[in-house]
């Protein structure tokens, strides 16, 4: 299992960073990537600390921890500048939290974080077959999460993204330990949202594609 999308105490997560990679070398994750939630108010504060934490863990531990974000509630006109800042402050992987239908997300964020330097956009809701044609244009990948609520549209996402020649990845959006998946559940998972049998192969070259991507960064 590859997972790109997690939270830790610095935002609403159950784990410190350290027990949160250390627990998905135990579960024999492949890689991870530490995501919390940012805005204007914290990015600066997060991101440092991530940073650290993921390289040194890295160095210790059999599993690629990447230092990331999730860019949230971040007002559509303000998410290329707050991810061209998180990037130079070292995030690898960057994330918008996207209209998902069980939040009051910004109308206007999913087309907005498609046109800017972010690598996933995360549970996109009734995403527009519009943007989800530029996300296929522009290499940003869209996501299959298992996180109660937001997996309601998972279905509307999968099917536009086979038709639109999108990348798809399949994320936990982890809080809790008892959000981690393996390989069986993923399967599952991507089986039930209407992919094609053995299509969770393909999200996990997708996410390697990604890692490889920004780790020659």
């Amino acid at each position: 299992m590859i997972d790109l999308h997690t939270h830790t105490v610095f935002s609403d997560g159950e784990l410190i960073p350290a027990e949160l990679i250390r627990r998905s070398v135990a579960h024999k994750y492949e890689a991870i990537a530490l995501t919390d939630h940012v805005d204007r108010s914290n990015f600066d504060f997060i991101i440092p600390r991530i940073v650290s934490v993921c390289r040194h863990m890295s160095e210790s531990s059999d599993i690629i921890a990447m230092p990331g974000v999730e860019l949230t509630h971040v007002p559509p006109r303000d998410i290329p500048v707050l991810a061209a800042e998180a990037r130079k402050l070292g995030a690898a992987i960057i994330l918008v939290h996207g209209e998902t239908i069980v939040e009051p997300v910004s109308i206007g964020t999913n087309a907005a974080a498609i046109d800017a330097d972010i690598d996933i956009l995360a549970h996109p809701g009734m995403i527009t077959e519009h943007d989800v044609r530029r996300a296929a244009e522009r290499g940003i990948y869209l996501e299959i999460t298992t996180r109660k609520g937001h997996c309601l549209t998972n279905g509307h996402v999968a099917k536009l993204a086979l038709a639109c020649g999108a990348g798809l990845v399949l994320n936990t959006d982890m809080h809790s330990p008892d959000d981690m998946i393996n390989d069986t559940i993923a399967n599952k998972i991507v089986a039930g949202c209407g992919l094609p049998e053995g299509y969770f192969d393909v999200m996990l070259e997708n996410s390697r594609t990604l890692l490889n991507r920004r780790m020659l960064k």
